[in-house]
């Protein structure tokens, strides 16, 4: 192996402020959907750490333009070699596409897009009462397919660190880690 045994430490801390951020968000959607019980408390929440991670995405992206990546594991196989920019173009996608997605249709309801205090967003999009209708049901959607997305990459995570135990996440841990010899432990 040529390339770095980690991710670099801008690649390492944005990765694991979205995954909490991201974890935060599929919990405030969930609980938005499931109750009226504390909604506007969890919409003034959600409302600005979608655009929080919309911005953290582009910072994200460019960092990801820049840096170099590890290497695939030897352990990693043909298919998930092939996978994986999929799965990480599918998940740069989706943390772009939600939170516009979600200022589109706030946008197309006139709601204020409010940040903090008296920071709004400018709206996006005409107001619309069908493109609002339509904006909320892709929303819905995208948050599925999103969780999924997660889910799978997680799962890749977990399936390389407990059954493989070839230290794929030390490649993205916040830490220095050390080079293993092997490529496995």
């Amino acid at each position: 192996m040529s390339g770095p045994v980690q991710f670099a430490w801008p690649s390492r801390i944005l990765h694991w402020l979205m995954a909490a951020m991201l974890l935060s968000m599929f919990f405030i959607g969930a609980r938005m959907v499931s109750s009226v019980e504390g909604y506007s408390t969890l919409v003034a929440i959600h409302r600005p750490l979608g655009i929080a991670i919309l911005v953290l995405a582009t910072v994200r992206w460019l960092n990801r333009r820049i840096q170099p990546l590890p290497d695939f594991l030897p352990t990693m196989s043909g298919v998930e070699r092939r996978m994986i920019p999929w799965m990480e173009r599918a998940l740069y996608t989706l943390m772009f596409a939600m939170p516009l997605v979600g200022w589109g249709m706030l946008s197309a309801a006139r709601y204020p897009i409010v940040l903090f205090g008296a920071l709004h967003l400018p709206p996006i999009l005409p107001h619309s009462v069908l493109l609002y209708t339509v904006l909320r049901t892709v929303h819905g959607v995208l948050a599925y397919l999103f969780f999924a997305t997660f889910l799978i990459h997680l799962g890749g995570v977990l399936f390389h660190t407990l059954v493989l135990r070839d230290g794929l996440i030390q490649r993205m841990v916040p830490w220095r880690a050390r080079p293993s010899d092997s490529g496995s432990d």
